[in-house]
């Protein structure tokens, strides 16, 4: 049976005293949500995450690590996949980092890794109308990549619908922005580029009386963190991953 260390992968960490602009460009051009960070005995200090470090100005470049630095639990190698996913949803993170017998880091596991064998290995209670978020974030078609952006950084969401005329016609996820490579311009010059040029079309909904394994399955799929929920032609809420976990049964 597979255990975290199956998963472990290279991660970007900073130390605890370099500046967080040494983060945010790790952060800014990665699909990383999250840096993890170490103290001067190369022991695990806690972490950082994108909402926090993509505020940063270059009039605060001076700001060290420290300052943005949050606790997290880490997971040991020989934990289950299981227990690590549980340690996941605990931090509220997408990845958390893996720690030796003297607490150093020697990588991270990320929740779209293990994704796939929680779903085949538990049964996932309830359906989606349970677990499903019903405040849903959305942008227009003409909104610009930089509202995306800002959406980014004030909810902590990476991918939200498109509604054009009360009907949803897109979605636009932070890989998109990273994918077509103009947001950096955006931001930099003013210039406005709308999502509509940018969003994918073709979106893959679920119903919320849809099985919650059925969402997963989904998601795994066709390799998506966040689906939107149909009822009918009406948007009523959206799911993701973290929200699929709330249907397994952690100690």
């Amino acid at each position: 049976m597979k255990v975290a260390a199956d998963f472990v992968i290279d991660i970007p960490t900073v130390k605890i005293d370099d500046l967080v602009t040494k983060a945010r460009q790790k952060l800014r051009d990665d699909i990383f949500r999250e840096v993890f960070v170490y103290d001067a005995k190369k022991v695990l200090a806690g972490y950082i995450d994108i909402t926090d470090v993509l505020r940063v100005t270059a009039t605060k470049s001076n700001i060290t690590v420290e300052g943005f630095l949050k606790e997290i639990t880490p997971v040991l190698p020989g934990v289950s996949v299981e227990e690590a996913a549980c340690i996941i949803r605990k931090n509220r993170t997408n990845s958390a980092p893996v720690i030796d017998e003297n607490k150093q880091i020697v990588g991270g596991i990320l929740l779209s890794d293990i994704f796939p064998i929680i779903i085949t290995r538990n049964e996932l209670h309830g359906l989606v109308r349970d677990w499903m978020n019903k405040k849903v974030i959305t942008c227009s078609p003409a909104d610009s990549v930089q509202k995306v952006h800002n959406l980014i950084l004030e909810s902590g969401f990476t991918a939200f619908p498109v509604i054009k005329k009360n009907k949803l016609a897109g979605i636009i996820s932070r890989r998109d922005l990273l994918k077509d490579g103009r947001l950096r311009t955006a931001l930099e010059s003013g210039n406005s580029v709308p999502v509509g040029e940018i969003m994918q079309k073709t979106v893959i909904s679920v119903s919320p009386g849809e099985k919650t394994g059925v969402a997963a399955e989904i998601m795994v799929r066709l390799d998506i963190s966040r689906l939107p929920v149909m009822d009918d032609e009406r948007l009523v809420g959206i799911i993701d991953r973290h929200d699929i976990l709330k249907g397994l049964t952690c100690p």
